[in-house]
């Protein structure tokens, strides 16, 4: 299946658009009747106008999805197949499931489903059109929507209600599910489940009552909740689920004590304790410290693991950090970082050898701990770089793909989200050599924060030039120059941040490339003498880059010159950053690893990596003498003494 896309609006360059600048009258009357179909005014929709446009489907599934349930599931498998290379033969069998379902028609339903659908609510319609044709089907896979801690849709009343009937699901399930809404803090669903247990559980209840009045109860109700015994395991998990965030030190010591006295399922055993050895290293408690290692090694569990390594390491305890290291997963343990740690580890305790075999692994790999692992062995840094290029045939070729004209199309009538959906299924579902062809598109079309995604979602890591493209160049060459600052930084730390979309907002309200706050944004305006650029201003992308770039120079200035405490300071702010510098390990791996926040200690990782790619592919893709970081700054002390206030 050839992905399809566009005719090209504009002139752009010969080898990739010849297309004919026509159809423009027809893009109007198109977009009219879009909207019309979308309000189901059909007396609107001029349909010898848009007969023979590329978008003409999108009425069309406007038109047969009105008027579903209806239609028979015949037309609607029709519609699916004619589309099958758009995103609306997805939408149409996803609106089908849902009329069919809600109409009481199983039969339609799985005459179109084509396997267990996305969305609980659509899940739960196909598992109660299971219920008489494969039961065993629909009770499995009814028992897992209802086993959540919050409310789920009125479509799955019916599925739920017939399962209690049949017993499929039972008081056990009852009493499961209101401990899971206890732990999602849903008193509500809590209450209205527990209406629903007969009194054989009245003694369980009144060991939830006392719980949710006193954690600490744990050590004073019985082992035994519920007919059987078999509420004890949801209780006892809900309970400490609570505790164990409430009070880590004194739900440590209450487990001790009542951990011998209990019969529990694997399940809810190794919940309880994987929460406790989590939030005892998370938050530093210490008594118990061989029980939690057992617990540790027992579970194998990478994320475990992880944190147990970092203990190790915040330590000093090498040989701990060999030790916990050589425990992880296969697959976790060949991670450049934890082959670096190892290299460290291993240097530490006098064995060069294996260290420098250690490096060497994580050295392979193109990240911060790759990096820094060449640095230790004195190479230039592996950049694993993959070169595309296509002819001028292939790119008209392309050009002329059906998916690549119906996205040309939907950003001609401004339309811009469905273009994106047509872009990416066209991506995913691409073979590697036609994404590839779609990335070289988006790249000589200009749709940088589209580039980008591209390569995110057809997995081209390698396509260097696609994921770091040189957006604003200019821009970030000359402010940063005005500013003192790296450029490299500056395009590591915008392409980190928005991906080189100049209207992205996050949900705390930063704005655009450099993802600054207005308040902060006008602050550095009015300091620069050209004012508040409002909102709006701060979307300008020089506008944007100059700003940023001004306080990424003060944030250096504040850590005397020092990138990676000022990049991590971009991210988690400078106070928190003063912080951690008061109570840091000294060198730039440890302050690095030691950064409490995860999104913080993967970002600066980012950034400085990024700063590497960029500098690297102005060069020719070349890393020979390129620097993650500067040797100052690999060799100070990342303490206090790094605040220039000192």
């Amino acid at each position: 299946m050839p992905p399809s896309f566009g005719r090209c609006k504009a002139l752009i360059a010969a080898t990739l658009c010849v297309l004919p600048l026509t159809g423009q009258a027809d893009d109007r009357a198109m977009r009219e009747a879009l909207e019309a179909a979308r309000n189901a005014q059909w007396e609107k929709v001029d349909r010898g106008a848009i007969e023979d446009h590329v978008l003409v489907g999108y009425v069309d599934y406007h038109r047969l999805r009105q008027r579903l349930p209806e239609v028979d599931p015949d037309r609607v498998l029709a519609f699916i197949e004619r589309h099958e290379d758009s995103p609306l033969s997805d939408w149409m069998r996803g609106q089908a499931i849902a009329r069919y379902g809600h109409a009481g028609r199983p039969a339609s339903l799985l005459a179109v489903a084509d396997g267990v659908p996305e969305g609980t609510a659509r899940q739960c319609y196909y598992y109660t059109a299971l219920l008489d044709r494969a039961p065993q089907d629909a009770a499995r896979g009814g028992r897992e929507l209802w086993l959540v801690g919050r409310s789920q849709p009125d479509a799955c009343d019916t599925l739920f209600d017939t399962l209690r009937a049949r017993g499929e699901i039972g008081q056990a399930h009852i009493w499961e599910r209101m401990m899971l809404a206890w732990q999602a803090g849903e008193s509500g669903l809590m209450n209205y489940l527990g209406r629903q247990l007969s009194t054989d559980w009245q003694s369980a209840r009144a060991s939830l009552d006392r719980l949710r009045k006193d954690y600490a109860a744990v050590t004073e109700v019985p082992a035994c909740a519920g007919p059987g015994c078999r509420g004890s395991g949801p209780l006892f998990a809900a309970a400490m689920h609570g505790f164990t965030r409430a009070d880590t030190e004194a739900a440590l010591e209450a487990w001790r004590k009542v951990s011998p006295h209990l019969s529990l399922e694997a399940r809810h055993l190794d919940a309880i304790e994987r929460d406790l050895a989590f939030y005892a290293m998370v938050r530093e408690v210490d008594q118990h410290g061989g029980w939690r290692d057992e617990v540790v090694a027992r579970l194998g569990d990478a994320e475990l693991l992880e944190l147990r390594v970092r203990r190790a390491l915040a330590e000093r305890d090498w040989p701990g950090v060999i030790d916990w290291v050589h425990r992880m997963p296969d697959e976790t343990r060949r991670e450049a970082r934890w082959q670096y740690w190892l290299g460290r580890a291993l240097e530490q305790q006098g064995d060069s050898a294996t260290a420098e075999e250690a490096y060497a692994a994580a050295a392979d790999e193109r990240n911060f701990f790759g990096f820094a692992a060449a640095d230790r062995l004195g190479r230039p840094y592996a950049l694993n770089l993959e070169r595309n290029t296509l002819d001028a045939a292939t790119r008209r070729e392309v050009a002329e793909w059906p998916a690549v004209r119906r996205t040309e199309a939907l950003r001609r009538i401004d339309e811009p989200g469905l273009a994106n959906s047509e872009w990416y299924r066209a991506v995913a579902r691409g073979t590697p050599e036609q994404a590839r062809a779609l990335a070289d598109y988006a790249a000589q079309r200009g749709w940088l924060p589209e580039l980008v995604q591209t390569t995110i979602v057809g997995q081209m890591w390698d396509a260097l030039a696609w994921r770091f493209p040189e957006a604003y160049r200019d821009d970030f060459l000359h402010w940063g120059g005005v500013a003192g600052v790296d450029p490299y930084l500056l395009m590591g730390i915008a392409r980190r941040e928005s991906a080189y979309n100049p209207v992205a907002l996050s949900p705390a309200g930063a704005r655009g490339l450099m993802q600054l706050m207005p308040a902060t944004a006008a602050q550095l305006g009015r300091r620069l003498g050209i004012g508040d650029p409002g909102p709006y201003g701060v979307l300008e992308p020089e506008v944007n880059i100059r700003l940023g770039s001004t306080y990424l120079g003060e944030l250096i200035d504040r850590y005397s010159g020092n990138r990676l405490a000022a990049a991590a300071a971009y991210n988690a702010g400078p106070g928190r950053v003063d912080r951690w510098l008061r109570d840091a390990p000294e060198e730039f791996d440890l302050f690095v690893e030691s950064i409490p926040f995860r999104e913080t200690r993967n970002y600066v990782q980012a950034v400085l990596a990024y700063r590497v790619i960029f500098e690297s592919l102005s060069r020719g893709g070349e890393s020979e003498g390129v620097s993650m970081l500067s040797p100052t700054e690999k060799t100070v002390r990342y303490d206090r003494s790094l605040l220039a206030s000192n």
